[in-house]
């Protein structure tokens, strides 16, 4: 419509039986539209309870090892990762270290235990940060890979 006075566009849109919204106040001259308000919020929050209902809720899954772990339980902890990964959750692996007086023992078969773990889910997903330690573990983070969630 242009530039019109607030008083000129206040009749306009009372005689359209509708309400003049500020768009934006602090603009010179302010932006008004006329428009029905009401409709406006309702349709605002079915397009948010719309948008909550399609969106998917990421669980962390843990999976936990020790340094000395067997290779049949190493493969049954990486097939669990996997099928964990495939249904579109979020990972974090953690391995326990070993202390003896303060010290952290078998620290590089920890390492060399996660670099095996890592090539065998790497096809499946993608990890978030390098390992880092927390407390006694050793924790990474892995999330799907976008082509293989659901």
């Amino acid at each position: 419509m242009g530039i019109i006075s607030s008083k000129e566009a206040l009749s306009i849109a009372i005689s359209k039986d509708l309400d003049l919204v500020k768009i934006a106040p602090t603009a010179n001259p302010p932006v008004c539209k006329i428009m029905d308000y009401g409709k406006y919020c309702f349709e605002q929050s079915k397009r948010e309870k719309e948008a909550r209902k399609n969106q998917k809720i990421v669980e962390i899954k843990e999976v936990r090892m020790t340094s000395k772990i067997d290779s049949g339980d190493f493969n049954t902890k990486a097939n669990q990762a996997i099928r964990f990964l495939k249904d579109g959750n979020k990972v974090k692996v953690s391995i326990r270290l070993q202390f003896r007086k303060g010290v952290a023992l078998h620290q590089e078969l920890s390492n060399k235990l996660l670099d095996e773990f890592k090539q065998a889910i790497s096809e499946y997903g993608v990890f978030d940060k390098p390992s880092k330690i927390e407390g006694r573990n050793i924790v990474l983070m892995v999330s799907p890979k976008p082509s293989n969630t659901k």
